[in-house]
């Protein structure tokens, strides 16, 4: 019987690494071909964005401002490409979960390198409306890639309902506050979503077996049962 149930643990570990692997391709995919898309597509931007844009414009709230301006501190420069990724990394490590804190960097990492090859391919022009500094590039946005990237790798991590809600709610928020910033059409917050869940999701299925040896007994909402070691038997 336990051989029984540790071949169904095997397959469903499996299944689950195969499952996020191909998840994530497709959404790292679909980025890139609406990227293609829009470089393609060239001037002006898609109706959608147009509307999404103009509807901003007239829904003028200095509460959303402050909040859009704190996420636009939170969500990228020194504190969210350094701070978040390192101090993250420092707390996994230091609680006994070191593959856990490689796979948060690296995905961290990943995404932004993959954030700025895209924004130098594509290069497509920022709303006139924009208040704020930003990079080079509007697709795919920086920010909420990175917020995409954080939001699904934590919900690996720690695969608990409330912490994928938390996970989507941010991430919704800061596309929300790049559009209420004019520094990005709602495209760009689309694209980069799909590509920070994708690169999260990928690197997820390659560090899967190592952070299941990782002694944190629970089950997720993706994938099979963490174990921890029975000792008393050895």
């Amino acid at each position: 019987m336990a051989g029984n149930a540790e071949t169904t643990d095997s397959k469903d570990a499996r299944t689950s690494r195969v499952t996020m692997l191909l998840v994530g391709l497709v959404l790292i995919g679909a980025s890139i071909a609406l990227g293609v898309w829009i470089y393609l597509h060239g001037d002006p931007p898609f109706a959608l964005d147009v509307w999404w844009n103009a509807l901003i414009v007239q829904s003028s709230s200095d509460f959303l401002l402050g909040l859009s301006y704190v996420m636009n501190w939170l969500g990228a420069g020194w504190f969210g490409v350094l701070v978040v990724p390192i101090a993250t990394g420092g707390i996994l490590v230091a609680v006994g979960r070191p593959w856990s804190a490689l796979y948060f960097v690296t995905a961290s990492a990943a995404s932004a390198g993959a954030v700025q090859i895209m924004k130098h391919t594509f290069g497509r022009a920022r709303p006139e409306e924009i208040i704020v500094m930003t990079d080079v590039g509007s697709y795919p946005s920086g920010h909420v890639s990175n917020a995409a990237t954080v939001a699904v790798a934590l919900a690996v991590i720690f695969p608990r309902l409330w912490v994928a809600l938390v996970a989507v709610a941010w991430v919704a928020l800061m596309a929300f506050s790049r559009t209420y910033l004019h520094a990005h059409w709602l495209s760009d917050t689309v694209g980069g979503a799909a590509l920070g869940a994708g690169v999260s999701l990928v690197l997820a299925a390659a560090f899967a077996a190592f952070m299941e040896r990782e002694p944190l007994p629970q089950r997720g909402w993706i994938g099979a049962a963490r174990r921890v070691p029975d000792r008393s038997l050895e």
